[in-house]
């Protein structure tokens, strides 16, 4: 539970937003209210946001350590309080610092963290005691990735996201992560996705046996998202970061989300570390993580 990573000290909220990866994503087919149903599993990493949330009398303000995100209702943590003081009905307000760590529009959830984050937030600070549930409700009408971002872990996700069945944790191993720097709009690759000719899609069960094994090496061996099937066509970087992971030394390499960030999960630190340092001078946002749950 992100709650778990909050501390409140007086009328602040001290809170950790953790970035996530998709161990598998596969997009099963699109409904009549626009949507996608999916079928995806996602873990926690130990790479993350700051988020401060102070209480105030009214009004909702957001600073950034970013000058290019937007601090108002285009911006998820903005939403999120505006939707929290709707449902529970308290004229309230709040002042949000998010210091961002994760890239932003990289797949990682880190919009959808840092909703979760405040919307955990101001349930403590407020007394409210909503439940993770509702919670959750509240985050679904924020984003698809908003309520697996506040219980964390490992997840199995379904529906358009709301389906969440908790998993076997990661077992625990080292993750190297590599953004190279394009923009990669979700929207446009969902869109490409329903023509798209996919070759394979996740054996989901067969991670998820994987998991309940606890054997990264045949977890490794099942990482596959088909939204690759269209991102990499349109940036041939990611398959080119994948296979020099791979060649690397790392036991399977994957994107994350719609993209463009590609994970790799490696034996050790020390070949991780190596890989780190080969990328490192070519890319700016490169970090090794480990899973959490």
């Amino acid at each position: 539970m992100i709650s778990d990573h909050i501390i409140i000290t007086g009328n602040r909220a001290i809170a950790r937003s953790f970035a996530k990866i998709n161990l598998t994503l596969d997009v099963l087919n699109k409904r009549d209210d626009g949507y996608h149903n999916i079928k995806m599993i996602m873990q926690t990493v130990s790479l993350f946001d700051l988020v401060l949330v102070d209480k105030t009398e009214s009004g909702i303000g957001i600073k950034t350590n970013l000058r290019f995100l937007p601090t108002n209702e285009k911006n998820l943590a903005y939403l999120a309080a505006q939707n929290f003081y709707e449902t529970v009905g308290i004229q309230g307000g709040c002042k949000i610092m998010i210091h961002k760590n994760i890239p932003v529009a990289a797949g990682l959830a880190g919009g959808s963290g840092n909703a979760a984050a405040v919307l955990a937030a101001l349930n403590m600070l407020y007394g409210t005691g909503l439940s993770a549930s509702e919670l959750c409700k509240i985050g679904l009408k924020l984003g698809a990735d908003v309520p697996y971002c506040i219980l964390g872990g490992t997840y199995l996700s379904e529906g358009i996201g709301e389906k969440l069945s908790p998993l076997p944790p990661m077992p625990k191993c080292t993750i190297l992560m590599v953004k190279p720097p394009i923009n990669v709009s979700t929207a446009a690759i969902y869109g490409a996705i329903d023509s798209a000719e996919i070759l394979g899609r996740p054996d989901t069960e067969a991670m998820c046996s994987a998991l309940r094994d606890g054997d990264i090496k045949a977890a490794a061996c099942e990482l596959s998202n088909v939204m690759g099937t269209v991102t990499e066509t349109m940036h041939p970087v990611i398959r080119g970061i994948k296979e020099k992971m791979l060649k690397n030394g790392a036991l399977g390499a994957e994107m994350s989300g719609s993209g463009p960030t590609v994970f790799g999960i490696f034996p050790d630190y020390e070949t991780a570390k190596r890989s780190h340092d080969s990328f490192a001078y070519q890319f700016k946002d490169v970090f090794i993580v480990s899973p959490l749950n």
